[in-house]
């Protein structure tokens, strides 16, 4: 799996969750390189984060029950909300964190993660 091999390879806490990633990915019609990309932006992959917020969701200080709550939360938003459906990766990470720079490091993280051609089960 292209995620836990990244994951590992940056020793990066949510190894275990790469899994979820691809499901909410799935579910919500997302790139499935776009969440993990943002986690290691934001959190490092789990490395550090509160409120079991490991996307950086409102400044970190949304808090969700659990990681995997606030990784299907946020991809629900990112795949349902008006602010971000319909929109592409530069769009939608625009509306994220609208910062240049922003954008041009989760790009490059999702380039290290693998080929958005994959299908979403090679991924895993």
């Amino acid at each position: 799996m292209k995620i836990k091999e990244f994951f590992r390879r940056k020793k990066c806490p949510l190894v275990s969750e790469a899994q979820e990633f691809i499901l909410a990915a799935d579910q919500n019609h997302l790139d499935w390189r776009l969440l993990p990309s943002i986690a290691f932006v934001e959190s490092g992959a789990g490395k550090r984060y509160r409120n079991n917020n490991v996307l950086g969701w409102a400044s970190c200080n949304q808090a969700f029950s659990s990681v995997r709550t606030g990784i299907h939360a946020v991809a629900a938003r990112l795949g349902t909300s008006p602010l971000y459906r319909h929109k592409n990766i530069d769009q939608i990470l625009c509306t994220y964190n609208p910062r240049p720079e922003y954008s041009v490091k989760v790009k490059a993280v999702m380039q290290m993660i693998g080929s958005a051609s994959l299908a979403p089960a090679a991924a895993d």
